[in-house]
């Protein structure tokens, strides 16, 4: 009986060191939350500790499920909140430090997967549509074991998949969602400068005519709730927001895998503000002034 508890615990242990970053990457992009993210795995592993591990045979594939379900289960319900919330909801982003001292396991992979225009067409899907899209297309799980996990039958995953797949080829664009850091670091350096100058001249050419820009304020402000659409639109808001004149200082930060702009204040973050990049051009930029969801980015330059 003994030797059963210690090979229990041991098994145990040996899937958190094997397993806690991999649920961290699917639970993440499935809710776009991290503090979420984090909240669920958690759950998943104490209901692991409560379960006999005898008869399973696949740990990693048995905790997927618990993860994938209950972060259904939460979007769901967070549909609901979300309809009531004041402009658009956008994805906790993510700033990770070189340091050593960061535990690996803790972090989510970045990829292209995690891009913010991505997850912002996540974001958008119905709950269904972004399991079945993010465990598929993203981590290569079956149409049949998803199908269990989502309630829907195999061809029902496979339409979900495929329109998910259209959403994202239309809104984030193709090609795997690929980037290139080095013209986007470029891009961000630019952007940055223009508006430390107060240079709505050196700004405007770096957007693209039909540029979009949106901004995620907590739900607070009807006012900034629509999208600002045009050059000329976006740049006066940015400027306005960002500009010399506001006292914010913008830094250049790899945010979700790509290289973005942390807007500080005094010292302290205040926005994050993702740009997608599209034929050397800023197509879209996403601020993200929600204080709840700057908790890890401020977390990680405390850091550094």
């Amino acid at each position: 009986m003994a030797v059963s508890v210690i090979e229990s615990n041991e098994r145990f242990i040996d899937a958190w060191t094997n397993h806690h970053r991999f649920l961290l990457d699917v639970a993440y992009r499935l809710l776009g939350s991290y503090s979420d993210a984090e909240d669920i795995v958690q759950e998943a592993f104490s209901r692991l500790l409560r379960t006999d591990l005898d008869p399973i045979e696949d740990v990693r594939a048995w905790l997927v499920v618990v993860v994938s379900r209950l972060c259904l289960d939460q979007l769901r319900s967070a549909r609901v909140k979300r309809e009531a919330y004041i402009g658009p909801w956008f994805p906790e982003p993510l700033l990770f430090s070189d340091d050593a001292a960061t535990d690996p396991a803790d972090v989510v992979t970045m990829d292209e997967s995690v891009r913010f225009a991505l997850l912002v067409v996540l974001e958008r899907m119905s709950p269904a549509e972004r399991v079945v899209f993010v465990l598929h297309d993203v981590f290569d799980f079956p149409f049949e074991k998803i199908g269990p996990m989502v309630g829907r039958t195999i061809a029902a995953c496979r339409q979900l998949a495929s329109r998910a797949r259209k959403r994202v080829d239309e809104e984030a664009g193709s090609a795997r969602f690929a980037i290139d850091p080095a013209e986007q670091r470029h891009v961000v350096d630019a952007f940055i400068a223009a508006c430390a100058g107060g240079d709505i001249k050196a700004l405007l050419p770096l957007l693209d005519p039909s540029v979009v820009g949106w901004a995620d304020v907590g739900g607070t402000l009807p006012a900034i709730s629509q999208p600002n659409v045009g050059r000329e639109t976006v740049a006066g808001r940015i400027m306005r927001f960002f500009g010399a004149g506001s006292g914010n200082k913008l830094v250049a930060k790899v945010v979700n895998g790509e290289p973005s702009v942390v807007a500080l204040f005094e010292g302290t973050v205040v926005s994050v503000l993702a740009l997608s990049v599209t034929n050397h051009l800023i197509s879209r930029v996403y601020v993200v002034s929600d204080q709840r969801k700057l908790a890890h980015v401020k977390r990680v330059l405390e850091q550094q």
